[in-house]
């Protein structure tokens, strides 16, 4: 006992990342979040894998699991030998005998292939061999420091005094709000943002905007982020070859690309851009590179016929799709978008026939608004239930620092700037701890949309 508060003390003081198969399709990144250190009471470590799964290990594995980690970081990039690998293991034996002397080096190399088997199976959605559980953010949300992911604003909607996207969606949520229209940061403060990220013990970072790719210096960004899961959120028309080929060498894990419609006419009447075979090939040309690609469709009576959308999607081989309902900020609050705006029962049947297709023709499809369907809607559906994560599992920071509880509350109150304020007030702010109370109910519906009678949002 005494042995491993001492190991806590000494080593659980930072977010310990590493990054298996990093060239492969089936990279997995993992997080380990330390407990908070208490010396007769043992909170439990968790590993985040690939920014989504929360699960907390027992104290044994997870004093393993640092020391294999150091180990195997020590290592740095590039393939490993047979030997190199068994020099790492027993390295990790040793460092392990230490804390539990009576433990066989051949216990703790079958506890690291156990462990391995248990996130690969986790990670791929497959039933794992040992149940080790797996905590819901509201049941960690006491031990929590920081949202397990940032999305960084990088880009303006608006640049010296121009129109700074290369689209004019009717729905943006960003368009004409407070945060959404300040001065972007430059190179070097962006940097220090994503270092203040990883301090904070913050996992995920999602870059967006605006339109992220209107800056020239996206990939210098990504690889200075290459600590955390990376995601990109783009309208798709900048996804050139050579793009997508810098986005992988950037090990981008993920890019989302916002799509409105298999019909042409709509998609750019949407978009106010006649931009739709660039968005098109832009989706093909991530595909090539081998990257990870989900496709986003906000629905409205426009689009309602979104099966036909996930059709052609499936034909270009898209395999995963997400779809929402319109975030009551921003743009959507204008007689333009309100105009389109779907009811629930509307919602509920165009998502229900998306659902049934994508599940006959090997698709998955997430459904990310919470309140506009029912829960038992969706658990028929097969889908997973969402429920606002504002300052909980996710914060936003704007273009020019500021701190937000999500992307879509940029007219709300700040909670600081990530380059001036420490992040321990940032997280204690008393708006921040207000949204926070209410992201840990777990609830289906989302702040903004709370004084809607017929339709709400999504965080």
């Amino acid at each position: 006992m005494i042995r491993e508060k001492i190991f806590e003390w000494k080593n659980w003081k930072e977010m310990i990342h590493t990054t298996w198969n990093p060239k492969d399709p089936g990279v997995i990144r993992i997080h380990m979040i330390p407990p908070k250190f208490r010396l007769f009471h043992f909170i439990p470590s968790v590993v985040i894998l690939n920014g989504n799964q929360i699960l907390p290990l027992n104290e044994s594995w997870a004093i393993l699991l640092t020391v294999f980690i150091k180990e195997l970081n020590q290592w740095g990039d590039g393939e490993m030998t047979h030997e190199q690998g068994r020099e790492i293991l027993e390295n990790t034996a040793i460092k392990m005998r230490k804390i539990f002397p009576n433990v066989s080096p051949e216990k703790f190399e079958e506890d690291l292939e156990l462990i391995a088997e248990v996130f690969e199976d986790i990670a791929r959605g497959r039933e794992p061999k040992v149940e080790i559980g797996q905590m819901s953010i509201g049941d960690y949300a006491p031990y929590m420091t920081a949202p397990h992911r940032m999305d960084l604003m990088v880009s303006a909607m608006e640049k010296n005094g121009r129109w700074n996207c290369n689209q004019r969606c009717i729905h943006c949520y960003a368009a004409g709000q407070t945060y959404s229209n300040v001065q972007e940061l430059g190179t070097a403060d962006w940097k220090k943002v994503i270092e203040k990220c990883r301090k904070a013990r913050i996992p995920q970072l999602t870059f967006t905007g605006g339109e992220p790719t209107m800056r020239e210096d996206l990939f210098e960004l990504l690889k200075e982020a290459k600590w955390f899961i990376t995601r990109l959120n783009t309208n798709g028309i900048k996804l050139t070859r050579e793009y997508c080929e810098k986005l992988r060498e950037a090990e981008l894990d993920n890019v989302q690309i916002t799509f409105y419609s298999w019909d042409e006419r709509i998609h750019n009447k949407l978009t106010g851009a006649a931009q739709y075979n660039q968005t098109v090939n832009g989706i093909k040309n991530a595909l090539k590179a081998g990257l990870s690609v989900n496709v986003n469709t906000p629905l409205c009576t426009w689009n309602a016929d979104y099966v036909e959308t996930v059709k052609f999607l499936k034909s270009l081989g898209v395999t995963y799709v997400t779809c929402s309902g319109l975030i009551p900020t921003g743009n959507a609050v204008t007689d333009n978008s309100q105009n389109t705006r779907l009811e629930r029962e509307e919602i509920r049947q165009v998502v229900a026939d998306a659902a049934v297709y994508c599940r006959e023709h090997g698709m998955e499809l997430s459904f990310t608004s919470p309140g506009w369907i029912d829960e038992k809607d969706l658990r028929e559906m097969g889908l997973e239930v969402p429920s606002c994560g504002a300052a909980l599992s996710n914060m936003a920071v704007a273009p020019d620092g500021t701190v937000v509880a999500c992307q879509s509350c940029l007219d709300r109150e700040s909670f600081g700037n990530m380059l001036t304020t420490e992040w321990k007030n940032v997280w204690e702010h008393s708006v921040c701890r207000e949204y926070r109370a209410f992201s840990v109910q777990m609830k289906q519906e989302c702040p903004l949309g709370k004084e809607e009678k017929t339709w709400v949002g999504h965080c």
